[in-house]
């Protein structure tokens, strides 16, 4: 998975995107730099970094020679500022191998992983207009830079017109036709061919949820979603298995058919299933972890019946951002060769008001026979999300991790940047830990039995809210837990507000579509493989 700038690197998972999606966001090849000196990389730009102190450092540095204290000489003749993400770019002196200089500020401290992936993302956006880099902050953490940098240099311009056509048709096909002039090159100093896959790995995964979020729900209903789906679990070896809504009604798929009846788009359920290769399958065996995810797939929520506010609702694309980081996740897995088993179950599911729509004051039956009283259609994702707990749950995972863009309240609580983790306590401290490390900054949060009394319904085994405004992350977790088999150590991750970035850019997240939580799931998976 090595990429080179000659050979013109395609990332996997971007090959298939490019055939079934109208257009994908920027990628970036990625390299190791090896032995090679920095005049004969072919390169651009170098990027090197700043810490603050007494006196300005410059660190991550050594690749140019004699010539790092003129860099630093200029650096401080225009005032270079070490703050964390800000960039100073300067000619580079005559002789460096590259045409220009960037330093970008660590602050003032011993930088971490999380603070060299943030500045080579902020460096990534400062750059743009870069067609190769040459990152030295590989000196620091090769694996932090490559990804930071490749994460940042995402852009997403969707169907705007290319070569001035007008036909919606004809700009599609411009999209997909110049998306090898999309790719940026970027050479790490101090990476391994190891650590170069790695990055270029989890890059591919981040940038696949963002498409997948990104993509205009005229363009990624249910019926396509889970066609990409299935092209990209075959194309990393994964066995998929798809039921249209014909399926799920006959199955007994009942939130899924509830939510999806009043859109002429019916719904879908998609299985993706790593087997951990020979050694995953045996430690499986021998009682080891063996792992199920589950991300809601709304692929536009108008609230049904229960209908939004027009304001914004446009953002209601993002619905099924669980979706597309439990997509990227599965083959992300398969792609690392990770030695344990993992499920992936989608559903899939488009909320519109139509004649077939389920109305407030409906029974439904869930998969697996729970009843449930519908007081609000807009309270959909954990309908759709049971169903597909109860159907992961059959096949006797030791874990399960559901995520979901699911509450209003999750912004309240913590925000647009810190998803809640809520489930088992011990493997919901775990995975907040590992998500905070990662630098997608998951916190942990209760489920307070007082809020699960507030599902009771008089006519159902439960109602779909509470009647309380209080504490709506965690009910909508309480609703959850009732699917969870009984001997599953299990996490619900809210990424409602951090899944889609509304505000400006800040280090390597853009603005709509970020990837979160990919490298959480991603994390949690190694830790339970025993990495």
């Amino acid at each position: 998975m090595t990429t080179s700038r000659n050979t013109g690197f395609v990332t996997p998972n971007s090959a298939v995107l490019e055939e079934v999606l109208p257009a994908t966001g920027t990628r970036v090849s990625i390299e190791a730099a090896g032995d090679r000196a920095l005049a004969d990389l072919g390169a651009d730009c170098l990027l090197v970094a700043l810490l603050d102190g007494e006196d300005l450092e410059l660190v991550a540095s050594s690749v140019l020679g004699d010539k790092a204290a003129d860099v630093l000489a200029q650096l401080e003749a225009v005032d270079a500022s070490a703050k964390l993400e800000k960039i100073t770019r300067i000619p580079a002196p005559e002789g460096c191998g590259v045409a220009s200089v960037a330093a970008v500020g660590l602050g003032d401290a011993d930088p971490d992983a999380e603070t060299i992936r943030r500045a080579s993302g902020a460096a990534a956006r400062a750059l743009g207009s870069v067609d190769h880099v040459v990152s030295a902050l590989g000196e620091l953490d090769a694996v932090a830079a490559a990804e930071g940098f490749g994460m940042g240099a995402y852009s997403y311009g969707g169907l705007k017109k290319k070569g001035g056509s007008d036909d919606a048709a004809d700009s599609a096909a411009g999209a997909k036709d110049g998306a090898a002039d999309k790719r940026r090159t970027l050479t790490v100093v101090g990476a391994s061919d190891a650590d170069v896959e790695r990055a270029a790995a989890v890059v591919d995964a981040v940038a696949t949820a963002r498409d997948f979020v990104n993509t205009a729900s005229s363009h990624l209903y249910p019926e396509v979603f889970a066609d990409a789906a299935a092209k990209l679990g075959e194309s990393a070896g994964l066995d998929v298995e798809v039921l249209d809504d014909e399926a799920l009604a006959a199955g007994g798929f009942g939130g899924l058919t509830a939510v999806g009846g009043g859109s002429v788009r019916g719904p879908r359920l998609v299985r993706l299933t790593w087997h951990g290769g020979a050694e995953g399958d045996a430690k499986a065996a021998d009682g080891a972890a063996k792992v199920a995810l589950v991300g809601k797939g709304v692929t536009f929520d108008t609230g049904g019946i229960s209908l939004k506010p027009g304001a914004n609702m446009d953002n209601m694309i993002s619905d099924m951002g669980g979706a597309a980081a439990v997509i990227a996740t599965v083959v992300l897995a398969a792609r690392l060769g990770l030695e344990v088993p993992v499920t992936a179950t989608v559903p899939m599911a488009e909320n519109m008001p139509g004649g077939r729509a389920y109305r407030p004051g409906d029974v439904i039956t869930q998969y697996g026979g729970t009843t449930v009283e519908i007081l609000n259609t807009d309270a959909e994702g954990r309908l759709i999300l049971a169903d597909a707990i109860v159907r992961a749950c059959e096949d006797g995972p030791t874990h399960l991790i559901d995520t979901a863009t699911l509450t209003g309240a999750q912004l309240v609580a913590l925000g647009g940047r810190t998803p809640g983790v809520l489930g088992t306590d011990e493997f919901r401290d775990r995975v907040a830990e590992l998500s905070r490390d990662a630098g997608e900054g998951g916190w942990a949060m209760p489920i307070p039995e007082e809020g699960a009394e507030g599902l009771k319904s008089p006519v159902a085994d439960l109602r779909n809210i509470s009647n309380s405004r209080e504490a709506g992350m965690s009910v909508a977790a309480a609703y959850l837990r009732e699917f969870v088999a009984d001997d599953v150590e299990w996490v619900h991750i809210d990424v409602a507000g951090p899944a889609y970035n509304t505000n400006a850019p800040w280090g390597y997240t853009p603005k709509r579509a970020t990837g979160v939580p990919v490298r959480t799931m991603l994390a949690a998976l190694e830790d339970l493989a025993g990495k």
